[in-house]
């Protein structure tokens, strides 16, 4: 297990660019990704960090367990993605905002763990699930689809959202793209490692261009090198929200993707604890509250699914 005393520390004025927005509400409301808006003394008005979680005080768990280690040091170092508008954003203070960082924070709390004492590090596709293997980071949230290949390897809590994959083409569509079946033989691209990448690939002949991260498909994209950006819909829906007029979704999902929290393999207990906090935000409307001040502020807040204790 990796514990850490490292922080990163998002401030609200900070918190409030992260997602390329503007628009502001009035002093103590929630702004854009799911940040208090300061109020004329330059501080947030309500609640820990940007997105205003109760921190448990003094919770109690078994000795020896992942949760009481961590609630023990005071810190926790999560996995995510930091070129995800909506779920998984960095901005110029390094540290990233959106719903996957919304719920990383609401387990935390439950922990006991303040915003500002999470170490966030950076987890792309390829590299997920060697984090957790190597210790790297305590768990993993970042648009992250459970399926059984994975299990071999990592456990998960959740799911907490269901995506489903989508397709990003030019705006006004050429290529005159009308699903998967159309992207056979043709160049399209997608992250190195993700579940998308090898359904286009293996269930539809697409000539996979794998990519860093998702981000890093848009410039192929614009210079015409690779057809199609293929992923879950959520994550471009974000990529359109940032680039008006460039780029349109399809709109028509082909997949589900059930996103869960990795954690390491054989942690029970751990899963077990996760899988109660993300239900208790499903029933009590934590869940939607974090939702609509992060992904929210494009998607429609969908329902909560239900959690699968496997």
């Amino acid at each position: 297990m990796r514990i850490t005393r490292k922080s990163t520390i998002l401030s609200a004025a900070g918190a409030a660019l992260l997602l390329g927005l503007t628009a502001c509400g009035p002093a103590g409301s929630a702004g854009p990704g799911g940040v208090e808006e300061p109020d004329e003394s330059g501080e947030a008005a309500t609640g820990n960090g940007p997105y205003s979680l109760e921190i448990a005080e003094n919770p109690e768990f078994e000795a020896g367990t992942t949760m009481a280690e961590l609630a023990e040091a005071g810190s926790i170092t999560i996995g995510t993605k930091f070129d995800q508008p909506l779920f998984g954003l960095q901005g110029p203070d390094g540290s990233p905002v959106g719903f996957d960082v919304a719920i990383g924070a609401l387990v935390a709390a439950e922990l006991g763990i303040p915003f500002e004492d999470i170490e966030w590090i950076e987890a792309q596709s390829s590299v997920r699930e060697s984090f957790l293997e190597s210790d790297q980071v305590d768990m993993v949230v970042a648009t992250y689809t459970i399926n059984d290949a994975r299990k071999e390897r990592i456990d998960f809590a959740g799911p907490y959202f269901i995506a489903g994959q989508d397709i990003l083409v030019a705006a006004g569509n050429p290529e005159g793209i009308e699903g998967p079946e159309d992207l056979e033989g043709l160049p399209v691209c997608s992250a190195e490692g993700s579940t998308p990448a090898a359904t286009i690939s293996e269930q539809y002949g697409a000539e996979l261009l794998a990519a860093g991260g998702y981000s890093d498909c848009l410039d192929p994209l614009r210079n015409g090198q690779v057809v199609a950006v293929t992923t879950d819909n959520v994550i471009l829906s974000g990529f359109v929200d940032q680039n008006p007029g460039e780029f349109e979704l399809l709109g028509e999902t082909f997949t589900e993707e059930p996103y869960g929290i990795g954690v390491p393999l054989g942690d029970d207990a751990f899963r077990t604890f996760i899988n109660d906090v993300l239900e208790e935000a499903f029933e009590d409307g934590t869940w939607a509250r974090l939702f609509e001040e992060t992904a929210g502020t494009v998607i429609d807040v969908p329902e909560p699914p239900s959690v699968d204790r496997y």
